[in-house]
């Protein structure tokens, strides 16, 4: 019999089909003419049969079914001895003559050659039968013999012919899987979070037809898997199955406990491993299936889990397709993880190397610094304040060039330069900027960056601002009624260019309420646009926050403008100027103030601000300001929502006591209610009643006020007049508790 290699390629080249052969029909067809025998074979011989691509002559329905059984084969014999095979009369030929051919195939004759593959191996044969006993003769073996070996030269040609087709789909196909490997993982490199890593699965499965995906990590403690996103699973998985735990029968968790990947063919094969889990799924039209964990050295981090709209076999190179995905997971979450390492220590040292900011007064000052997310490197950005007496102080920001260590501490030395100057040096901005870089150059810093230096001298109708720009972008001030104005004279030229070059100052002026803005460029960053486009969008973004405190202002504009998508690092710092009172309360002669309020929800945040300078103003404590917060925000909620405008609030600041009061349109009278936990609202007048140290209600309709302990109010300030129907609802804290955790009890 042939061997199995022999076998197999015959296999590959379509030779072991019962069929018909044009060619080995040629060669039987020549046999039977120039030997002129009855009938002439070419022979392929299987394990178990004979195959007949060519012949000629031979008894039905042998002819037409070009296949017999072993036991009516002659040319097997060819075959196992590697010779030819010459009888006269086979029936005395004792090897032969129980041979099945001899009747069925009128076989007595038999004169076979074999035909050999190119390894020289025999796998069939040519043969010249005769029905009757044949006297070969010499020149008729000689014809066979060549025949023979035309014949071999022809499957030869055909194998060979097989291997070269071959040989080119296996090279297509390594190349077309090398091509999508390399894709594959060039897009997991670009993924800079674990978010990323899932949208990058996502997208890149349907390069091997898969319809879903999804990356499932493991928890820290080892018991718990939780889908990053639903968003790409299969759309009939229920909501609670985005967190599974390990010892769960589920795909996901038996392909981390046994760290072995799963095919499951289809849904049927699913639910006959898993039949709860295939229960609890909707008919959603997904059939095949495969779980693979996600495994770094000797930890397994997650698993992914991919399914397709119809059933798939998996054959090995799939597998090892989806295999190598997972792999590529695995090396992108651990370079995350990395990554996410390095920037928390690069965004601590960052933060470290910024000081936190001082109390100012009539101020409020809040900054952020945000590091690029695309990086784990310290940036150059920094904001600072150094404040020189009690009316004046100086706010700086500034962006170096690069995105390094050596970035981060040329940053660190210019500021510190920069700070020490403005400390030490009672000049204005532009002479400040001139200096930092005459030292930039003669300490061989040699440090590029831009900066912006600003000073604020405190007057009684807020800040006079004087600023000096080395071509940083130009500062915003948002106005107290929502306009934005860009400070945009022309800069000058960035620090580390020519430290002689002159430069200029600019003044402007912050009225109480307005808000300046200083920003680095990374704020603003965007590809494929215009700088005036991304000026005009922070412009805008700045108007929209109006009424956000100061405090969260820097954070929400990078939230709003930068997002997910942040390249650079930024930093950012607004300074609002607060409200003042004419002047400072003594005894017997209190400070006051008043201020009228829009009817809408809007305004609220805006007045409380307002009242919570004017206290800051009269020196009042922060802890005193935070209950006066408190209690202020709900008088004004009240006014603003259930009762009719015009709505006006007032502080008054005394020797020992503060007031506030807030008027509306309304003649009801609020009270006291003792509200379930469940319900949202209803403790405004339950807050009053128990933080401040007095409180009540005026009524503006002709009947003399109350305190809340039902009193004649004498206390009642002349200010709000009864020149309109409403009522004021008021408060009073002490100024100085003599123990602070007692200010705004109940006496």
């Amino acid at each position: 019999m042939t061997e199995a290699q022999a076998l197999r390629e015959l296999v590959d080249a379509g030779l072991t089909t019962p069929s018909a052969d044009e060619s080995f029909d040629r060669f039987a067809r020549l046999v039977q003419r120039q030997l002129g025998v009855s009938a002439a074979l070419v022979t392929l011989v299987l394990d178990d049969r004979q195959l007949l691509p060519g012949a000629a002559g031979l008894p039905q329905p042998y002819q037409a079914q070009r296949s017999t059984p072993l036991a009516l084969s002659f040319c097997r014999y060819v075959v196992e001895d590697g010779q030819p095979l010459v009888v006269t009369d086979a029936r005395e030929v004792p090897r032969l003559a129980d041979n099945g051919g001899i009747d069925e195939l009128d076989i007595v004759a038999y004169a076979g050659f074999p035909i050999r593959d190119p390894e020289g191996r025999a796998v069939g044969a040519l043969a010249a039968v005769d029905g009757q006993p044949h006297a070969w003769v010499e020149a008729e073996l000689a014809t066979l013999e060549d025949l023979a070996a035309a014949c071999t030269a022809e499957l030869g040609l055909r194998l060979a012919h097989d291997r070269a087709i071959a040989l080119e789909r296996v090279a297509r196909t390594a190349t077309r899987r090398a091509g999508l490997l390399l894709g594959l993982s060039e897009a997991f490199a670009a993924a800079q979070s674990v978010e990323d890593v899932a949208e990058q699965l996502a997208a890149v499965v349907r390069a091997i037809g898969a319809r879903y995906a999804g990356l499932a990590l493991l928890d820290p403690g080892g018991t718990r898997l939780t889908y990053t996103t639903l968003d790409h699973l299969e759309p009939g998985l229920p909501a609670a199955f985005r967190r599974i735990r390990l010892e769960e029968e589920r795909g996901a968790a038996a392909a981390v406990r046994e760290d072995t990947p799963l095919f499951f063919r289809d849904h049927a094969a699913y639910a006959e491993v898993f039949p709860a889990a295939a229960g609890l799924i909707a008919d959603d039209g997904v059939e095949a299936r495969s779980f693979l964990p996600v495994s770094s050295g000797a930890a397994v981090l997650g698993v992914v889990a991919l399914a397709w709209e119809r059933p798939n076999d998996f054959d090995d190179d799939a597998r090892k397709i989806q295999t190598t995905i997972a792999s590529y997971v695995a090396h992108a979450l651990d370079r995350v993880r990395v990554l996410d390492e390095r920037h928390r220590v690069a965004a601590t040292l960052q933060a470290a190397m910024l000081s936190e900011l001082p109390d100012v007064r009539s101020a409020e000052l809040a900054a952020t610094y945000a590091s690029a997310r695309r990086t784990d490197q310290v940036g150059g950005d920094w904001y600072d304040t150094v404040v020189l007496d009690e009316d004046a102080f100086v706010v700086m920001i500034g962006d170096v060039t690069g995105h390094d260590m050596g970035a981060a501490a040329q940053m660190g030395q210019l500021r510190s330069m920069l700070r020490t100057f403005a400390w030490c040096q009672d000049e204005p901005p532009a002479v400040l900027l001139r200096l930092l870089d005459r030292a930039n150059r003669g300490l061989a810093l040699h440090a590029s960056a831009t900066a912006l230096v600003a000073r604020l001298d405190r007057r009684y109708d807020g800040f006079d601002v004087t600023w000096a720009n080395a071509g940083h972008p130009a500062p915003l001030v948002l106005r107290a009624d929502g306009m934005v104005e860009t400070l945009d004279t022309e800069a000058d030229l960035m620090l580390g260019v020519m430290p002689g070059v002159r430069r200029h100052d600019h003044r402007a002026h912050l009225y109480p309420g307005d808000t300046l803005l200083l920003y680095t460029d990374g704020l603003v960053e965007r590809r494929g646009t215009s700088y005036g486009e991304r000026l005009a969008t922070l412009r805008a973004a700045l108007a929209a926050h109006v009424g956000t405190a100061t405090n969260a202002l820097p954070d929400a504009l990078v939230r709003g403008l930068i997002g997910g998508g942040q390249r650079d690092d930024v930093a950012v710092l607004a300074l609002r100027a607060r409200h003042t009172v004419p002047h400072q309360p003594r005894p017997g002669r209190p400070a006051s103030a008043r201020r009228s309020v829009a009817h809408t929800s809007a305004a609220i945040g805006p007045a409380r601000r307002w009242v919570d300078d004017v206290l800051e103003s009269c020196d009042v404590s922060p802890a005193v300001r935070r209950v006066a917060m408190l209690l202020t925000s709900e008088l004004l909620s009240n006014a603003v929502q259930h009762a009719s405008g015009p709505v006006d609030a007032e502080v008054e600041v005394g020797h020992r006591t503060i007031r506030v009061g807030v008027r509306d349109g309304s003649t009801t009278p609020p009270h006291l209610r003792l509200p379930e936990p469940h319900e949202p609202g209803g403790r405004g007048v339950l807050f009053l009643e128990r933080c401040s140290a007095r409180w009540g209600v005026e009524l503006h309709d002709g009947v003399a006020g109350t305190s809340a302990d039902g009193s004649p109010d004498h206390a009642a300030p002349d200010g709000f007049a009864a020149e309109r129907e409403g009522k004021t609802v008021w408060f009073e804290l002490a100024v100085a508790d003599p123990a602070l955790g007692t200010v705004g009890t109940r006496r």
